[in-house]
């Protein structure tokens, strides 16, 4: 698989500055403030930088984090994680396989059957109505 490579130029003009500051800058949004926080509508979510499949709404569910929460991503290589060590916690960063850009973070206080939760910034995903 080749990864989405692109000047930071290229991805500025491409997204909006909030999607530039989560996906590129590791930003995170403010709680209860996305798009997708209580949106539970059938289709897929897809990375905003480069489309790739990552969530369906069926593993959407109601954490009452503030963000859009998943339970498992749609295919396992869909997502990269690593170890995030900001703001004085350690925690588990999810960025997209293809581009590389900054989701948000996995728990492991979530639902069955995974018993994760996939902490999701409404800046970093677009949902397309077409459910894989």
């Amino acid at each position: 698989m080749t990864k989405v490579q692109k000047t930071d130029a290229e991805w500025r003009a491409q997204l909006t500055p909030e999607q530039y500051r989560v996906l590129r800058q590791k930003g995170t949004e403010r709680p209860f403030t996305g798009e997708y926080d209580q949106s539970f509508e059938p289709g897929t979510y897809r990375c905003a930088g480069c489309g790739k499949e990552l969530f369906a709404s069926d593993a959407k569910y109601d954490s009452g984090c503030g963000w859009p929460a998943f339970f498992e991503p749609i295919a396992g290589e869909a997502l990269e994680e690593e170890t995030d060590v900001s703001h004085g916690m350690v925690r588990t960063e999810v960025m997209c396989a293809d581009c590389g850009g900054h989701l948000g973070h996995v728990f492991p206080d979530g639902p069955h059957p995974t018993g994760l939760r996939y902490c999701i910034n409404s800046a970093s995903i677009k949902r397309d109505e077409t459910v894989s």
